[in-house]
């Protein structure tokens, strides 16, 4: 599929990157991107030669400024309530869909990563972000409510609820630093070894059972909203026992 807003290279091992490449625009999220993000995402549902997702931003501008504020301003002047909320609703559940993208999704993250940028990240499974990243949910900046694209899902399960209302509430940035005492992200590196960084998790996990890396995003995607341990037992149960039954008919094939 051919797409204006967004590259996807499949390196043909296994491992598919994708580029928000709107860089004159910081990278920011028009309505032909959301689209365009949408259908790429649900595609990855049924892709099963790809196996783990690098995410990065073009240009030397920064990762994502989150939503293309201009074109948004104007086009949702013209909506009613009712198309107001679909637009809406698209928009945040793009996070919604990379959680539910079975491949792992490696975030390799510089500059400026706000708004809906923000929300990419925190949606991601692994992130690499390079000494001169920074972060702020702008919702609030903006006329907005703070809480907005999941970033009250995601940031107090990230980092703790604690320094989460802080961050929703002022719109602060937060420096790479602070990524990394808050534990929000895996590694911290130069501009230049970013993108090195980020293939070589996806190489490391290119290394393990591919229905195994599929049901483990699955069980911890499962688990951050089961209601007890029990369900997160069973989730847990379940998955081991496919794959060594399925690990098991592979040994018997080979006999």
């Amino acid at each position: 599929m051919s797409y204006q807003t967004i590259i996807y290279e499949n390196k043909g091992n296994g491992i598919g990157v994708l580029t928000l490449n709107r860089p004159e625009a910081y990278n920011s999220v028009s309505f032909t991107m959301m689209e365009e993000l949408e259908a790429f995402w649900r595609e990855r549902l049924y892709d099963l030669d790809t196996r783990v997702i690098v995410l990065k931003g073009a240009g030397e501008k920064g990762f994502c400024a989150g939503l293309d504020i201009k074109e948004a301003a104007e086009g949702t002047m013209k909506m009613n309530a009712e198309n107001f909320y679909k637009f809406q609703s698209r928009l945040g559940r793009l996070n919604l869909h990379m959680r539910r993208c079975p491949q792992p999704i490696i975030c390799a993250c510089h500059g400026a990563a706000a708004g809906l940028g923000f929300s990419f990240v925190l949606a991601s499974d692994i992130r690499v972000i390079s000494k001169d990243a920074r972060f702020c949910a702008a919702y609030i900046n903006i006329g907005l409510g703070g809480a907005d694209m999941s970033c009250s899902y995601f940031l107090p399960r990230v980092i703790g609820a604690g320094r989460a209302y802080e961050i929703m509430y002022t719109g602060k940035f937060i420096s790479s630093d602070d990524a990394w005492n808050l534990g929000m992200v895996s590694k911290v590196v130069e501009r230049d070894q970013l993108e090195a960084a980020a293939m070589e998790y996806a190489q490391l996990l290119m290394t393990k059972n591919p229905p195994a890396l599929r049901l483990t995003k699955e069980a911890i995607n499962m688990n951050l909203d089961a209601c007890g341990l029990e369900q997160a037992l069973n989730i847990e149960d379940r998955n081991q026992t496919l794959l060594a039954m399925g690990a098991r008919l592979q040994f018997k094939k080979a006999d």
